[in-house]
């Protein structure tokens, strides 16, 4: 790590992570900065301290794979009264040059838990009502900030730790997740989808921004019953989907989806000669999805350009293996290799891997 320059920035960071990930964040921030130090955790939630003498960039990139927010920590509010968090939060912030504000409540659960999926919930919104209606004279364009950071624009951070206590923080935006309030960029189920695999999907390729061209072939294995495989069709993809197990009837009847009920291990290499984008979720270890996705994808008469591959850390410390799982697709060919726990992943991460130049068949 290096000083930016001779202006002060916070000596802390914080970091939001889905309830579970605290130990696997940690771990990742120890591998990767050794001279950042971990501070304070709640469930989601992490702090970290920069060692002594060392100074950030405030558009610093933490390059976690778990962190699904995270920025320069200026302290925390405790008092049992909005008024006075309000008011407490203002001070805080100081007069920094801020463009817009992010507040948002970490994660009540895990996701899945009982049907829960990582959101911004009414208690931020009304946080936020507060906050912005209490903004002193220095800061009276926060009224009309916009909730959806542009990239480039500075944030004003404020996350609900507990019912009384809020963490209050800045990032510099940047084109993706940390534009939206604690990396939440909300997808609304359609009451037509068989499934919330529809959510994940829709949020990697957000994420993953691959640059999909309608009717293009992308093929997803382990697509039952059907819920991802509808939001690629809302994408005017025409889809492949592999799976031995049953297929929504109604995601059968689409005229742009075929079904193989077959493992992918089983199908033969001539069905991906023409397909451009593959997708693989399979309740297995990651060891077996990546076997399997190998076996299709470094075949001679594949050229399959872009991959989203959820990999299940069924034990935690699959978590450690990680830079492992992304060395070997890049293997494969893939230059551009990037991995994130989705809002809407469980105990799992999305990677999505793209070729540097489109295959010619």
């Amino acid at each position: 790590m290096t000083p930016h320059a001779a202006d002060q920035r916070s000596s802390f960071l914080f970091a939001v992570c889905q309830v579970g990930a605290e130990r696997a964040l940690k771990a990742e921030v120890a591998r990767l900065w050794v001279d950042l130090h971990f501070a304070y955790s709640r469930p989601g939630f992490l702090t970290f301290k920069l060692s002594e003498g060392h100074q950030l960039p405030d558009d610093f990139n933490l390059r976690s794979v778990f962190a699904r927010a995270h920025g320069f920590s200026l302290g925390k509010v405790k008092a049992s009264e909005l008024s006075a968090r309000v008011a407490e939060f203002w001070r805080i912030a100081g007069q920094r040059p801020f463009e817009t504000l992010h507040v948002w409540q970490r994660d009540t659960a895990a996701c899945g838990y009982r049907g829960f999926d990582p959101h911004v919930t009414e208690t931020a919104r009304e946080a936020e009502a507060a906050i912005r209606q209490a903004a002193p004279a220095e800061a009276r364009q926060a009224a009309t900030w916009p909730s959806i950071a542009a990239a480039g624009q500075l944030v004003l951070d404020c996350a609900l730790v507990e019912p009384d206590e809020w963490w209050i923080g800045y990032h510099r935006a940047t084109a993706g997740p940390s534009q939206f309030a604690g990396g939440l960029c909300e997808i609304e189920l359609p009451a037509e989808a068989v499934s919330r695999a529809y959510l994940k999907m829709a949020e990697a390729l957000d994420w993953s921004g691959l640059p999909l061209r309608p009717k293009q072939h992308f093929v997803e294995i382990g697509c039952a019953p059907g819920g991802a495989s509808q939001a690629l069709l809302a994408r005017g993809q025409n889809v492949l989907g592999i799976d031995p197990a049953a297929v929504d009837p109604r995601v059968l009847a689409h005229p742009k989806f075929h079904h193989l009920q077959k493992r992918g291990a089983d199908v033969r290499r001539r069905e991906f000669s023409n397909v451009d984008w593959l997708a693989a979720d399979m309740n297995v270890a990651p060891d077996y999805t990546l076997d399997t996705v190998e076996a299709i994808v470094t075949h001679p008469s594949v050229h399959i350009r872009g991959l989203l591959l959820t990999l299940k850390l069924l034990d935690w410390n699959l978590a450690e293996q990680v830079p492992a799982y992304l060395d070997r697709v890049r293997r494969w060919g893939y230059g551009q290799v990037r991995a994130r726990q989705l809002a809407h992943n469980r105990q799992e991460i999305c990677v999505c891997a793209v070729r540097r130049k489109p295959s010619t068949r």
